[in-house]
């Protein structure tokens, strides 16, 4: 037996339960630390093996921008998902590649992908701040989650995004990274990489910068929305100072040199809009043909050169044309007073949406802005606008056009007041016509956005190729393309398809049809009796009188004769496709066509017989220069061309009989698709054309005498004036003008073709003929003139009065002299 002692310890050995307990703990917790351990590694090895590879790099092809360019070499549009212009690194300024590295990655040069120095620095920073002041990420992996991640804010993108970046630097040199990432990043304005930002913020090619606007640009990739020189250029100045002081602190400038970079101004001199307003339609109608034909990816990443026929003079011609004819028929039907009453707690922040839609340093002479009153002088009538955080002065005179508007200085819009009103916080669309500076100073005229739309459709009557075309008044609040898209009621702009018509059934210019009231079975209860749009009736007229004045009742005389199915084959001929009413109402424009389809018809008598086909683009390159398809543009024989007004007479035949040159094409299945195709002879389109100078000389279409040229053409007004139309042509161009609300009703009073289609064809003309020769209608061969009696259309003697001289074909001219032909009694 073991006896105790007195006092003795007892023994501190563990029971054998607790024992047990312990060895399960250490060996569960060193299972786990394995088993962690393994999971690490094996999802290591995971995302080892399941990061993309970075050799694809270093054939660095990124999403750039397709061209587009008009007839004379010149950029008018742009296809893009980001709007980038690749440039080597050789051609961006050392200085320029220094400020970045200063600004983003110090040790850029030093590192092998990953900062550690610069991470211990940034979680100091970041820990004694208690908030995230400052970033680690390297350039290298700034192009790693860039070109090869998603922006997902997790840790294991970041994990990814280590791994890259080294294995970027073993793969890629310091400059293919540099080289990459000045490419790739996003400098704000809608512009990627530093070719495009030097030219979005200071219009220049990135070799071209100085110091102070390289340091700018480098400070943007930290928030280029914030630091924008074109919207916060304080800001951006601030910022500006950061990147030079770091580039002193670094040793790659002097003190000096970034003083004068300082002290340097900074001149924004906005990159101009290529996608612009004018040219939108025309821009849409292009990128719908090549999308479908090459595919997104290929038009929007791809940088395709895309050589067009648009005349980016002729285009923006046609849009000011569309915008002020608009305008100006707007006007003429009234002030419909403000757009919409703002209370004074409301104005603030309508200010600051406008401001953020404005991305330019000041307001735009000539552009037009939504405003709101916020002073007012009743004495004087001048009102303070403002225009996000731009003001000027509305002055009463600048808004004479509207008439009798009550100025009311207050908020609050009194109840007993008729009429048009103005108080604060009315919110008024005006004009630029004095610039802001400094955000003050400008100078408004009230303006109105049109409700009723326009389109314009112009191309060379020589080859097909369309040198302009607008299709509404904002292409942003609506795609539709009238010019294109819109079937209306033609009115008598459909008249010379008829008359040509009738010529070539037998009929001459001094045919005689008797102008007086007649009525035709409608297949209703009431006969169907025209009426002309004067309602005068003038007896026996010669088909030129008829057409020069637009007679109804002649016109449809005239079809009656021809046959109305023979009517609407000719039509068919001359190149209309929309369907056509199988009635004599077809001689009224009673069928719904396109602005695209008459013009083109037209285009049939200024080419001297042949109908062409439409067509955008002439070439298409790819990014290496590539020719994907191209076109020689199609020509119609020398002899239809035109000539000096002072010598038609040296169009020879042999000249005359030159055959049109063949278009080549790379794409077969449009292989020969826009030869000229002779559908009526060079007597008819001659004859057609004199009998339409008659429109302009003394008819309906005066207004286009202004052009101080020969011109053809005729105007169209449909029923209770819902459509007003002009088409015509001079030798080197034809184009057709139509005006009217999309949901028909009437332009008003002032709104026939002559008035509200016509003057928007002459002011397009005179800008798009400036500068080119005035030349005549050459007369084809087989064409006779001859003194006629215009009551009778006989042949008249020299010095008879009232005599005029009329064209024919030959063969076609009276034979008989007026006074000689037997009288009514005496005939069989």
């Amino acid at each position: 037996m073991e006896i105790y002692k007195k006092n003795q310890k007892p023994n501190r050995r563990m029971s054998p339960v607790w024992s047990d307990s312990r060895k399960s703990i250490i060996i569960l917790a060193t299972g786990c630390v394995v088993i962690s351990i393994i999971s690490l590694a094996a999802y290591f090895f995971y995302l080892m093996a399941t990061l993309p590879k970075v050799d694809r790099l270093a054939d660095y092809k990124p999403p750039i921008v397709s061209q587009v360019f008009g007839d004379d070499g010149i950029l008018v549009g742009e296809f893009y998902l980001e709007r980038r212009t690749v440039v080597p690194v050789e051609k961006i300024p050392k200085k320029l590649i220094l400020a970045f590295v200063a600004a983003e990655d110090a040790n850029f040069y030093q590192h092998k992908g990953i900062d550690y120095i610069g991470i211990v620095r940034a979680a100091f920073k970041n820990l004694i701040s208690f908030s995230k002041k400052e970033g680690a990420s390297t350039i290298t992996q700034q192009v790693a989650k860039s070109m090869l991640l998603t922006p997902e804010k997790k840790y294991s993108r970041k994990l990814k995004e280590a791994i890259l970046a080294s294995r970027m630097e073993k793969a890629l040199s310091k400059d293919e990274i540099l080289y990459i990432y000045l490419n790739q990043i996003y400098m704000g304005g809608g512009s990627y990489g530093v070719q495009l930002a030097a030219e979005t913020y200071f219009g220049k090619d990135v070799d071209q910068l100085n110091l102070a606007e390289m340091a700018m640009l480098a400070g943007l990739p930290k928030a280029p929305s914030l630091y924008s020189p074109i919207k916060h250029l304080d800001r951006a100045k601030q910022r500006q100072a950061y990147v030079l002081e770091r580039m002193v602190k670094e040793g790659f400038i002097t003190q000096a040199e970034a003083d004068h970079a300082t002290n340097t101004p900074i001149v924004i001199r906005s990159l101009k809009k290529v996608n612009s307003d004018q040219s939108a339609y025309f821009l849409e109608q292009v990128r719908i043909q090549l999308e479908e034909k090459y595919g997104e990816d290929r038009l929007y990443k791809e940088g395709l050169k895309i050589y067009t026929t648009m005349n980016a003079e002729m285009q923006m011609g046609a849009y000011e044309a569309i915008v002020n004819g608009l305008k100006a028929l707007d006007k003429r039907q009234g002030f419909r007073g403000p757009i919409k009453y703002l209370g004074e707690n409301e104005v603030g922040e309508f200010c600051k949406r406008v401001e953020d839609g404005i991305d330019a340093a000041s307001l735009k002479a000539g552009g037009t802005y939504q405003g709101v009153v916020t002073q007012m002088k009743p004495a004087t009538g001048n009102l303070t606008v403002q225009i996000g955080e731009r003001t000027g002065t509305l002055t009463r005179k600048n808004m004479a056009w509207a008439g009798k508007v009550h100025l009311v200085d207050s908020y609050d819009k009194p109840a007993d007041i008729k009429g048009k009103v103005i108080t604060l916080g009315s919110v008024v669309e005006v004009s630029v016509l004095v610039p802001d500076v400094n955000k003050t100073g400008a100078v408004f005229a009230l303006d109105q956005e049109p409700l009723a739309q326009a389109a314009l459709f112009a191309m060379d009557p020589k080859s097909g190729a369309v040198k302009a075309m607008v299709g509404g008044y904002d292409f942003k609040k609506s795609q539709f393309n009238r010019a294109m898209q819109a079937r209306r009621n033609a009115g008598s702009a459909f008249k010379p398809l008829i008359y040509s018509a009738a010529i070539d059934k037998g009929m001459t210019p001094a045919s005689i049809i008797d102008d007086s009231p007649a009525e035709y079975d409608s297949g209703k209860a009431k006969a169907w009796a025209p009426k002309n749009y004067d309602n005068i009736y003038r007896g026996a007229v010669t088909m030129r009188e008829a057409l020069t004045n637009s007679i109804n009742v002649v016109s449809v005389k005239i079809l009656e004769n021809i046959g109305v199915g023979y009517a609407v084959e000719y039509a068919k001929k001359l190149g209309i496709n929309s369907p056509m009413a199988d009635n004599l109402t077809l001689a009224l424009g009673s069928s719904s066509i396109t602005p695209m389809e008459l013009t083109g018809a037209y285009a049939v008598f200024a080419s001297g017989g042949y109908r062409l086909t439409p067509y955008f683009v002439t070439k298409v390159t790819d990014r290496d220069g590539k020719v994907l398809e191209e076109i020689i543009s199609p020509r119609v024989p020398v002899f239809t061309l035109g000539t000096s007004a002072v010598n038609l007479n040296s169009v020879t035949e042999e000249r005359a009989m030159v055959p049109p040159a063949a278009p080549t094409t790379d794409y077969e299945p449009d292989a020969g698709a826009l030869n000229p195709v002779p559908v009526i002879s060079s007597e008819t389109s001659y004859i057609m054309t004199n009998l339409m100078e008659s429109v302009v000389s003394s008819g309906t279409g005066q207004r286009a005498k202004a052009l101080g040229r020969p011109v053809a053409g005729k105007t169209g007004t449909t029923n209770d004036m819902k459509d007003a139309w002009f088409v015509g042509y001079v030798p080197q161009l034809v184009a057709g003008v139509w005006v009217g609300y999309d949901q028909e009703k009437s332009l008003g009073a002032s709104g026939s073709g002559g008035q509200a289609a016509a003057p928007i064809w002459t002011d397009f003309m005179k800008r798009a003929v400036a500068g080119k020769p005035v030349l005549d209608f050459v007369t084809p061969p087989n064409i006779t003139f001859a003194l006629i009696n215009p009551r009778t259309g006989l042949l008249a003697r020299q010095g008879s009065e009232g005599s005029v001289m009329e064209c024919f074909i030959t063969g076609t001219e009276p034979t008989i002299y007026d006074g000689d032909a037997p009288k009514p009694d005496d005939a069989d």
